[in-house]
């Protein structure tokens, strides 16, 4: 399955959750809407894939690379305990990989978070400031592609 990026439709379920950040060079940035936790998911624009070994290897590789960036910038920009970073596909089975940020103090802890309680949609003064945040450590990725306007970081 190549690298090519064309094509690519956010599935429904992950459009209607989440806030899109922006794109690294394999993956759309996704926030899930839950300020509950800081919670972030990694989409590959290849239109079709469900599993990470249908992507060719370069892409999967690049996958790895933007994943394990993505959990490092996470865990210090959060201070996080644990971050759990999991593609499941049960229920949208456009491959995605969950990036939760963990506290022992937590709602779900040490359950996984889903269903564990109905999402808190952020509001728009901490949307803002979690753009902020995430640009502080997004930043050290010259390639990432910012989709929000200014006044949204």
């Amino acid at each position: 399955m190549g690298c090519a990026v064309s094509d690519f439709e956010l599935d429904a379920q992950l459009a209607k959750d989440c806030v899109v950040v922006g794109d690294f060079p394999v993956c759309r940035l996704l926030l899930m809407n839950d300020s509950h936790y800081p919670w972030l998911i990694l989409v590959p624009r290849i239109k079709g894939a469900e599993e990470i070994y249908q992507l060719d290897e370069t892409t999967q590789q690049q996958l790895l690379f933007e994943s394990s960036f993505l959990a490092e910038i996470l865990q210090v920009l959060f201070s996080a305990e644990k971050m759990n970073v999991a593609a499941l596909g049960n229920v949208v089975r456009q491959l995605h990989i969950h990036h939760v940020v963990r506290y022992s103090h937590d709602a779900a802890w040490p359950a996984p978070v889903w269903g564990k309680q109905p999402a808190q949609p952020y509001s728009a003064e901490e949307l803002s400031e979690i753009m902020k945040k995430l640009e502080c450590g997004i930043a050290e990725m010259p390639s990432f592609q910012w989709a929000h306007s200014d006044e949204m970081r």
